[in-house]
């Protein structure tokens, strides 16, 4: 059977509240979940938590968990009818002390709206659906002409086009939520509109400070956030493109170019990468995705990307098995057309530490060598991250005995989680059982070349410096 490489991260809703849909969904594929805490309370998110780690259990697996944090997302106000039809050329006002909207205007949660615009700017609302051109602001009104018009509804989103909005990166109600996130002790925690490193900086503090031990995601929706792309890159663990916001601030147009930049910067920088938004968006009311959105999907995967993510899909859609059984497939079959190769910036690369280097030499030696398996002995993960970031369609099994690196390397692209706790720290014995659980698991056979690393001291974290390459069944002759 040939193994997906590709991660899939499916978010979790009212569609697949039921545990018999959510195990499926599991069984189809699923690597990591996303909370979005941009809806429901933190005991709904406590529960669902719950309910798939002891479902994955159940199975054998690892499963990993994704907080995503709801950010500064600025939008309008309510309507006293609930919504209105703007046509072009009519006149409308963002109010920010307006209670109830009507016809002329709108109230805002985002107060501090009137110091970020002026007269010439272009708002978007509604994810780019309705389009309006600042005429001038008077106090706590902006005056707006209509560009683009159609049906707006209560608390739609308001983005600047080009960007320039103000708003902090991290809300109060974030801040709480990272520190429920690190009570549940999630793999993940997504940071929503960075505009820098330092936002990425401060989530990190306030986890770590909650005891929190996640990997800090920067979501890339932000036209600002692209050119501090660099530095938000190093200051986080993974990206999210996360192509809606995105696309609304930098243009449509813009984003199929960023996606593969955004990618390639990513994985040269050792970081985990997910692309996202709107990928299989029609199966939220059909049982089967267009063609667009397979070659949305199969393009992502061509490009390195580590996962894509499924949004309304499976939260809220009609058919959230289904989507992730078409993901899986896509994944699947796309990756058959994936070349094999060592990029060239890898082999100029210096190495700061030995553990990396180890990582490196291990893909080159697999990518050469007719190796079968790689088997990582990890504490961190952080070698079989490095790995991966290699195309050599070996499979990485990362083989450790701590819960949250298994969880953690779900979302590396081409490794594998396997619950080990070795009986010996003695090496040859330890490599010959790490042989034997990759024979068990049907990874290899007798003959097969398998490449294993571990460090030494053995059990020290951060230590891996040895790499041997063995036949299987070769040690059960000594």
């Amino acid at each position: 059977m040939m193994l997906r490489r590709t991660k899939i991260v499916a978010t979790l809703g009212p569609a697949c509240s039921d545990p018999k849909v959510l195990d499926r969904m599991i069984e189809s594929g699923v690597d990591v979940v996303r909370l979005n805490f941009s809806h429901g309370t933190a005991e709904e998110h406590q529960q669902r938590c719950e309910l798939v780690r002891s479902l994955a259990k159940t199975r054998g697996r690892a499963v990993g968990v994704l907080v995503d944090l709801q950010g500064p997302k600025i939008r309008i106000g309510k309507f006293r009818d609930g919504k209105i039809t703007l046509a072009a050329g009519d006149k409308f006002i963002l109010d920010a002390e307006c209670m109830l909207g009507d016809q002329t205007r709108v109230g805002l949660d985002y107060k501090e709206l009137v110091r970020d615009v002026a007269r010439g700017t272009t708002l978007l609302l509604d994810d780019g659906r309705i389009e309006m051109w600042v005429e001038e602001v008077h106090g706590h009104e902006v005056h707006c002409k209509v560009v683009q018009g159609g049906i707006l509804s209560n608390n739609k989103g308001i983005n600047r086009k080009g960007g320039g909005l103000s708003a902090s990166a991290l809300t109060e109600k974030d801040v709480e939520d990272i520190k429920t996130a690190a009570r549940l002790k999630a793999d993940y925690l997504a940071v929503s509109f960075p505009r820098s490193a330092a936002d990425i900086q401060q989530a990190r503090e306030i986890l770590r400070a909650a005891g929190g031990r996640a990997w800090i995601v920067a979501k890339i929706e932000r036209a600002e956030a692209i050119d501090a792309l660099e530095d938000i890159l190093n200051a986080s663990d993974a990206i999210m493109v996360a192509r809606g916001d995105l696309g609304v601030e930098v243009g449509d147009a813009a984003v199929p170019a960023l996606q593969k930049r955004m990618t390639r910067m990513a994985r040269e920088r050792n970081k985990v990468v997910i692309t996202a938004t709107q990928m299989m968006e029609s199966m939220i009311s059909s049982p089967i995705p267009t063609r667009a959105e397979v070659s949305d999907v199969a393009n992502a995967v061509l490009d390195g990307t580590d996962a894509v993510m499924l949004s309304a899909e499976t939260a809220a859609g009609q058919y959230p098995i289904e989507a992730v059984a078409a993901m899986n497939r896509v994944c699947l079959e796309a990756e058959k057309e994936l070349e094999a190769n060592i990029r060239t910036h890898m082999l100029d690369h210096g190495f700061l530490r030995v553990d990396e280097a180890i990582a490196m030499s291990a893909s080159f030696t697999a990518l050469h060598l007719n190796i079968k398996a790689i088997a990582a002995m990890t504490q961190s993960g952080s070698t079989a991250l490095w790995m991966s970031r290699i195309s050599t369609h070996v499979p990485i099994y990362a083989l450790t005995p701590e819960v949250e690196t298994r969880r953690k390397v779900t979302l590396f692209r081409g490794v594998y989680p396997v619950n080990f706790k070795p009986s010996t720290i003695e090496r040859d014995q330890l490599l010959a059982e790490a042989e034997d659980e990759l024979r068990r698991r049907g990874a290899v056979r007798n003959g097969d070349l398998i490449l294993l690393t571990i460090g030494e001291p053995i059990g020290k974290p951060g230590g891996t410096n040895t790499m041997k390459i063995v036949r299987v069944g070769e040690h059960k002759k000594a």
